[in-house]
């Protein structure tokens, strides 16, 4: 039987997002107008990008149970886990690492599982085959009729969500930046910019498959290419989930200057890259470069996220 669609503006989200300009030398001695594009402020639990994601997976799942997949500190985790509190459907967690399953929960974990989420820990090999027919087959039989999303919520749907931040962003822009772990949000943004704008990915893995991810997404988005968009691959920091003290450092002194908490597996990279690419010259006098936030440090607002 099909289910009663989710009434997803219960959730009461900030939308648009603000934009709010920064005053910064490290771009005003350049001619960069920095602007800061506050996804963070979309909803306290589905923050940013995962709002966008999200919210027309969770539309087509209409009730079912979302089963999806991530890491042991998955923001996507825990934002599809608060979620289904919020709205009442039933959610499970595939998680990497089947070493983990005999320890105590992280607080990551632990809060998907405040929040109802049933967590299914699987090997690493396991998990890379997990869109194989297979593999997803032993989890339906495991769990039953599911709404099937990707790790970091990206697909067809999640990019045509996405287009919305480039569509909020008409005429105010020349240059709209924002750190990719999946690519979904940079393909859907770059579809949703004018074309008279360009949209700039930060990666926050090592590997250099971001592209052919972005590529393949549009595709199945849109049918094709769409918008103007491209990676600088050069501020991973090692790879996802990790940092050094040198971006500590950045992060440290971005929120001294702006009272601005800066998550640092994501926002912090990008904004550390933008300071690079104006200090390069790569930014021409005069760009209106906007810079997406994400999301904030996990905790760093009252309702866990």
């Amino acid at each position: 039987m099909p289910c009663d669609p989710l009434d997803l503006s219960r959730l009461q989200p900030v939308l648009p997002s603000p934009l709010h300009p920064v005053e910064d030398e490290r771009f005003d001695r350049h001619g960069i107008r920095l602007l800061l594009k506050r996804d963070d402020l979309i909803h306290p639990d589905l923050p940013g990008n995962k709002w966008r994601k999200l919210a027309p997976n969770l539309a087509a799942a209409a009730g079912r149970t979302v089963l999806t997949f991530g890491g042991a500190y998955s923001n996507h985790l825990r934002a599809t886990a608060a979620a289904g509190r919020l709205l009442g459907f039933p959610t499970v967690g595939v998680v990497r690492g089947d070493e983990l399953a005999g320890r105590p929960l992280n607080p990551s974990l632990a809060q998907c599982a405040k929040d109802g989420m049933r967590l299914h820990f699987v090997d690493r090999a396991t998990y890379r085959a997990k869109t194989d027919p297979a593999v997803l087959e032993g989890l339906l039989s495991a769990y039953g009729a599911c709404s099937v999303v990707p790790e970091g919520g990206s697909n067809a749907l999640a990019a045509q969500g996405c287009t919305a931040l480039g569509r909020e962003l008409h005429g105010l822009a020349d240059v709209v930046a924002v750190a990719c772990g999946t690519g979904g949000t940079l393909a859907g943004l770059a579809a949703g910019l004018a074309p008279e704008q360009r949209a700039l990915g930060i990666p926050v893995l090592c590997g250099g498959f971001l592209g052919d991810a972005v590529r393949q997404l549009q595709r199945e988005a849109f049918g094709g290419p769409a918008g103007a968009w491209s990676l600088d691959g050069r501020f991973a920091f090692g790879g996802y989930a990790r940092t050094t003290p040198e971006l500590h450092t950045f992060a440290d002194d971005f929120e001294d200057r702006h009272g601005l908490p800066v998550e640092r597996l994501y926002v912090a990279k990008l904004l550390y890259g933008l300071t690079v690419l104006a200090r390069e010259g790569a930014l021409a006098p005069g760009t209106r470069l906007v810079a997406v936030v994400t999301g904030q440090p996990w905790g760093a607002s009252d309702s866990s996220r």
